[in-house]
């Protein structure tokens, strides 16, 4: 499942793409008929994400204020196996896919066009030409969107390209009182501007359960998935399976904030990396190519980058968790 800094990179591309356009909304599948009708035609006002949710606002006339009682607001939750994948004339600038399912472990599920990159998506390599570019794509005004691929639950379609959504968990219309009701449900998301961290470190403190399963509870914190949830644990040297309430102020916040520089880079470069740069071994070992990017996630059987211990894994909730037993001061 993609974690909360892909949402907020796609809101990102979203918002530079079409905010303030009028756009065109069908649903080629079928199955988001009604919403997409209702939306057709309307003026995407702005795009946001908490955690693993990105919310689209759409309105009748361009600046309007998001708390109006014409707003329509579009709630997208992508599970496991939802994805955008865009396609567009040179003036688009835009990866070619944001959620797809990895197909290895490490795949980003995003790459740029090949004419596009933008500057909602530092990071992502592209040029781009007014009179289309080497790599064939079409100048503005030449282009003519493609034909759905797949079960296509809702297209997006501008002057100057298309986004495709398919596969998602989640995707409804809802008014800003339930968008207000989803926001109350989720915890945190260290991404927002509005977060407090002491309202993660009351939510953690109140409960019994293990702090490696806390991580994911998105009523705790939102955002975090299996492989920051691996990684901040070990950078911070803190048991995975330490109770909530036996943790310290000092602890959680010291998770929090080192959560949040290692998702902020996520959203710069839509690449997941949380080795510092001493830590990475010279050379990196051909068998063991994820020590160049994580201390613990997916290697379960090598060497600590750190301590040199052998790195442990055990399903908790459904979830493979990693961890160092020397590092991170637990049993094996």
């Amino acid at each position: 499942m993609p974690e909360g800094h892909t949402i907020h990179r796609l809101a990102a591309a979203l918002s530079e793409l079409y905010v303030g356009r009028r756009l065109r909304t069908s649903s080629p599948q079928g199955r988001f008929s009604d919403g997409a009708a209702r939306l057709d035609k309307q003026i995407l006002l702005g795009a946001e994400a908490h955690g693993k949710h990105l919310f689209l606002a759409f309105g009748p006339q361009p600046d309007m204020p998001l708390e109006a009682e014409t707003v329509v607001w579009l709630r997208i939750h992508l599970g496991l196996y939802g994805s955008w994948t865009f396609d567009g004339d040179s003036a688009f600038t835009a990866p070619h896919a944001i959620g797809a399912p990895r197909r290895r472990v490490g795949d980003r599920g995003e790459h740029a066009l090949r004419h596009g990159g933008g500057s909602a998506l530092a990071g992502l390599s592209g040029s781009n030409s007014s009179d289309g570019d080497a790599d064939g794509a079409p100048a503005p005004g030449q282009w003519s969107p493609p034909e759905p691929r797949g079960a296509v639950r809702l297209r997006l379609l501008g002057e100057h390209g298309v986004a495709d959504l398919t596969g998602p968990a989640a995707c409804e219309l809802l008014n800003a009182e339930e968008v207000a009701a989803v926001h109350g449900r989720l915890g945190p998301d260290p991404l927002r501007a509005d977060a407090d961290p002491d309202e993660f470190v009351a939510g953690a403190q109140r409960r019994r359960k293990a702090v490696g399963e806390l991580l994911m509870d998105q009523s705790v914190i939102s955002g975090v998935g299996n492989i920051f949830r691996a990684e901040t644990l070990l950078r911070c040297g803190i048991n995975p399976f330490l109770e909530g309430n036996r943790l310290s102020r000092e602890q959680l916040l010291a998770i929090w904030d080192d959560l949040v520089p290692l998702m902020e880079y996520g959203v710069a470069t839509g690449f997941i990396t949380t080795v510092d740069p001493d830590d990475v071994p010279e050379p990196l070992p051909d068998d063991d190519p994820e020590a160049g990017r994580w201390y613990v996630y997916h290697r379960a059987g090598r060497a600590c980058l750190r301590c040199g211990r052998s790195v442990c894994e055990r399903e908790v909730v459904g979830r493979r968790l990693f961890w160092c037993p020397g590092c991170q001061c637990c049993q094996s």
